[in-house]
């Protein structure tokens, strides 16, 4: 059995530091990062691929909406074109920037309000995973799973990895729990640890309350600006590991699951 571990990072901006981006490389396997709309800047993006290709992490585009002040975390309403030109902005600077930094951004994943509206709004979802494949077409869409953002990558026929969380607690739809709620972010490493190994060894999410929901479990996140984000991110891979679960890059899978 195998997984890939992801962190959302490069949320620096100018002086101002989020997480702790280097000693997070050396546990994760796929980096998820800002492209400047939510949060960091090209020097930040430029550093952060740098360290993450020297470790033989994966590269990630993390697109959002243009809400510094809000980290990303606002809803925002806007038409379908603008939201495609949003994402390939973004999209397209990532790709850049990588290249700079000898190295390739081989996967897309939404950030906060926008990746939530996204796990919502098929239609919404279609307009920001097609605008992406059109620049990028081999690159693996990174999914939240079971949602409607699955749905729609499993239509388009491309590239995908269907994503669980180790620090956000899910509602019975496979949708996270709003972080207004109490017990939305979990912050505990061994119970975060503990409750991922049963979600992949089940295959399947397992919401605080309701039924388990079969699904794509390739890859798990952690959000890199919380204040325990490198603990939880070392006791989940420990504790896959121990569970005989390797932890490694995924490579994408297509169709139906």
């Amino acid at each position: 059995m195998k997984v890939d571990l992801n962190a959302d990072m490069g949320e620096s901006f100018g002086p101002w530091v989020m997480g702790q981006d280097a000693a997070l490389l050396e546990v994760i396997t796929s980096a998820n990062v800002a492209c400047g709309f939510h949060a960091g800047d090209p020097e930040v993006m430029a550093d952060t691929m740098a360290v993450a290709a020297r470790h033989g992490v994966g590269i990630g585009a993390h697109p959002g909406f243009a809400d510094l002040q809000g980290f990303g975390r606002r809803r925002m309403h806007l038409p379908l074109k603008t939201l495609r030109g949003l994402v390939q902005y973004q999209l397209g600077a990532a790709l850049g920037m990588a290249r700079a930094a000898g190295a390739e951004v081989r996967h897309l994943k939404l950030h906060g309000a926008l990746a939530n509206m996204c796990a919502e709004d098929a239609e919404m979802a279609r307009a920001c995973y097609s605008a992406a494949l059109e620049i990028a077409p081999d690159i693996i869409v990174m999914v939240l799973a079971g949602t409607e953002q699955q749905r729609v990558v499993e239509d388009l026929g491309c590239l995908w990895a269907g994503e669980i969380f180790a620090d956000r607690a899910y509602n019975a739809d496979a949708t996270l729990v709003d972080r207004a709620q109490p017990g939305a972010v979990i912050h505990d490493p061994a119970f975060a640890a503990e409750r991922i190994v049963r979600m992949v060894q089940a295959g399947a999410i397992l919401p605080e309350t309701g039924d388990p929901i079969p699904a794509a479990v390739d890859t798990i996140c952690l959000h890199g600006d919380g204040a325990t984000a490198l603990e939880i991110a070392r006791s989940v891979r420990k504790q896959l590991e121990d569970s005989g679960i390797e932890v490694v890059r995924f490579e994408g899978r297509r169709g139906r699951l």
